[in-house]
């Protein structure tokens, strides 16, 4: 199959993405964490602060701020026991999971945090963050100041930041379930890890950038990953300086950095990883997707400027400005809830949705995709269809961060649309007053990013989804990620087809009833 043909499938036929016969092996599913063995640790504090009401000046970053904002953004949070219906999974009655304070499909979390730190109290080098035992793992030490900057295409002054945070993603710990869609999937998450870091590391006063574009594998070399097994999505550099001091200074030096050569100049790693599963079945597909990705060349690095809007001539509802509450972050984090059967049918009012979608749509970083000098915008575009919203007439619309408005598409009650286009009964649309969709090209920039633009936009959507639901958990209501949808239908009511755009993720945002679980926090 051609890559090409690969991607369409994901998106247009989910449920055909992979074989119709396949059969999860839930007693050799893999660990959700990544477990090193004799490897230096660094112990960090679990007394994470009960509350993150607002942003921190730190004079200067040390290693207990660096254990709580860890936590924050992947660690163990919270033990439970759910309930399965034998329709969803035969043969499994109940699940026992360790949630985390981002979502994940199917709550496999296929990421892995690591951390390149230059801090007092724990020696310079390259960290993997073992998040079951809340202790950094020394990979490799040293400073790499001068590698992390040629790596990053001389985008990134390093020597102003005292860490980079790398996200990873580990193949197998979703294929095993969800096979080929798995690709997908961890672009989703990914992108929920990112919009959960930089809300996280701006909550503790840090300035952050993002970097989607580096090469692959002198990043993996310095953390010694095996790329077919995992491969790290995005980059994250750290600094209590403004991140216009040093973030995106390339562009003055014109030499193109070869990965390879890069590489050349650490030794290689091979740490000992304890696995689980012991039956790693092939994902050859995602292997040649990942490779058709990678950046050989600091040449090829771009800047993608979003697609324009066509639609300011529609009739608009102009929404209340109250201004991005800051909140408390922690709270939040706790509050957030993705109901499936519970929603509960309410009327929320419009000023208090437009406040959410405020909230999620600002823009606080850059990434290294964004023109400098220039405000940083997203490649993606907040839709939704609204019933019942006061203030709001029923119908289809584009959320219009600009101007704080709703600008009306398609007028009507869509729900029965919506709900025939799900491919699972697990959602009751009826009861759900608003149904988000994050948009964006079909063509998802690969004239400017090749494949990789592809992950981006997943990335780009997960980060959107994200800041979506710790907005929606402010007003007390729940919202669940689905790709379960059929997006053809989806599309249609936004008639897409003229601008070549495409829904890639859907959220039903609503009131809920708590499910059945048994769970308790993990914290000291």
């Amino acid at each position: 199959m051609s890559l090409e043909a690969y991607l369409r499938n994901l998106h247009a036929s989910p449920r055909e993405s992979g074989p119709s016969d396949w059969q999860v092996d839930w007693e050799d599913a893999p660990l959700k964490y990544k477990l090193y063995r004799g490897l230096p640790a660094v112990p960090l504090c679990a007394e994470a602060p009960l509350a993150l009401a607002g942003r921190s000046t730190p004079a200067s970053p040390d290693l207990t701020r660096i254990g709580h904002m860890l936590w924050y953004m992947y660690g163990l949070t919270q033990f439970s026991q759910v309930y399965v219906p034998e329709s969803m999974s035969p043969g499994l009655n109940s699940m026992h999971l360790h949630r985390r304070f981002v979502p994940s499909g199917g709550g496999l979390y296929p990421n892995e945090l690591y951390v390149y730190l230059k801090i007092d109290g724990a020696p310079e080098g390259v960290y993997h963050y073992d998040a079951a035992h809340h202790r950094l793992l020394l990979l490799r030490q040293g400073n790499f100041d001068p590698y992390m900057e040629r790596a990053l295409g001389n985008r990134c002054k390093m020597r102003s930041c005292f860490a980079a945070i790398f996200i990873s993603t580990v193949f197998w710990k979703n294929y095993y379930k969800y096979n080929q869609l798995a690709y997908r999937l961890q672009g989703l998450d990914t992108g929920a890890l990112i919009g959960q870091t930089l809300e996280v590391a701006d909550r503790f006063g840090f300035a952050c950038g993002l970097c989607y574009q580096f090469l692959d594998r002198a990043v993996h070399r310095l953390l010694g990953l095996a790329g077919e097994e995992e491969s790290v999505y995005a980059i994250i550099p750290l600094s209590t300086e403004p991140a216009d001091d040093w973030f995106l200074d390339g562009g003055r030096d014109e030499s193109d950095v070869r990965a390879a050569e890069l590489s050349r100049e650490l030794d290689p790693i091979r740490p000992v990883v304890l696995e689980r599963s012991r039956n790693k079945k092939p994902y050859p597909m995602l292997v040649r997707m990942n490779e058709a990705s990678m950046l050989e060349r600091s040449g090829v690095f771009r800047q993608v400027a979003p697609e324009p809007q066509a639609d300011s001539a529609l009739r608009a509802v102009y929404l209340p400005r109250t201004g991005v509450p800051v909140g408390d972050l922690a709270d939040k984090c706790r509050r957030r809830q993705s109901p499936e059967a519970g929603f509960v049918m309410s009327r929320p009012p419009g000023a208090r949705v437009g406040g959410m979608l405020q909230e999620a749509a600002a823009r606080r970083f850059r990434s290294d995709l964004d023109a400098a000098p220039g405000v940083p915008a997203s490649r993606v575009q907040l839709y939704g269809c609204f019933t019942h919203v006061e203030g709001v007439p029923d119908g289809a619309y584009r959320y219009d961060p600009d101007v704080h408005a709703l600008r009306r598409l398609n007028p009507g009650d869509h729900r029965a649309d919506l709900q025939r286009g799900m491919y699972l009964d697990n959602v009751n649309l009826f009861q759900v007053p608003i149904c988000l969709h994050v948009a964006g090209p079909q063509h998802f920039y690969k004239a400017e990013l090749g494949y990789r633009g592809y992950r981006i936009q997943q990335m780009e959507a997960g980060l959107l989804i994200q800041r979506l639901l710790l907005a929606a958990s402010s007003l007390g209501m729940g919202g669940r990620p689905l790709l379960g949808f059929d997006s053809a239908t989806c599309d249609a009511l936004y008639r897409f087809d003229p601008q070549g755009k495409t829904c890639l993720i859907q959220l039903p945002v609503g009131s809920y009833r708590p499910s059945a679980r048994l769970e308790g926090g993990l914290r000291t």
